[in-house]
């Protein structure tokens, strides 16, 4: 048992991501991480403050999007990682362009 907490308080302190349940930790950095995986974003739906950066990384095989209708867009070429910085006005429902099914929301909270 002490292991593994030693190892728990490890993570921890190297400002890793921690899943808990379905709620996604926010890495030190003030990044929220978004893996795209089997055609779908995981978490799908994320909450971030304004002026954080938005992390999605494409685990599967070919290209992604993350597109707001009449916004921004942002692609995510497959093994790659691509970023946004979160606006107070990105509290938007987002879906990949190239998989329509697939599909994200974002909260933006000040």
């Amino acid at each position: 048992m002490t292991a593994r907490l030693l190892n728990r308080r490890q993570l921890l302190a190297t400002g890793a991501v921690v899943l808990v349940g379905n709620t996604l930790a926010r890495a030190r950095n003030g990044t929220v991480h978004v893996t795209i995986e089997t055609l779908a974003f995981l978490p799908a739906e994320i909450e971030v403050k304004a002026g954080e950066t938005i992390e999605w990384t494409n685990k599967d095989r070919f290209a992604h999007t993350a597109t707001v209708e009449g916004g921004w867009e942002v692609l995510i070429p497959p093994g790659k990682v691509a970023t946004r910085i979160a606006t107070a006005t990105d509290t938007v429902e987002y879906y990949c362009r190239f998989h329509p099914n697939m599909k994200g929301r974002i909260k933006v909270s000040a």
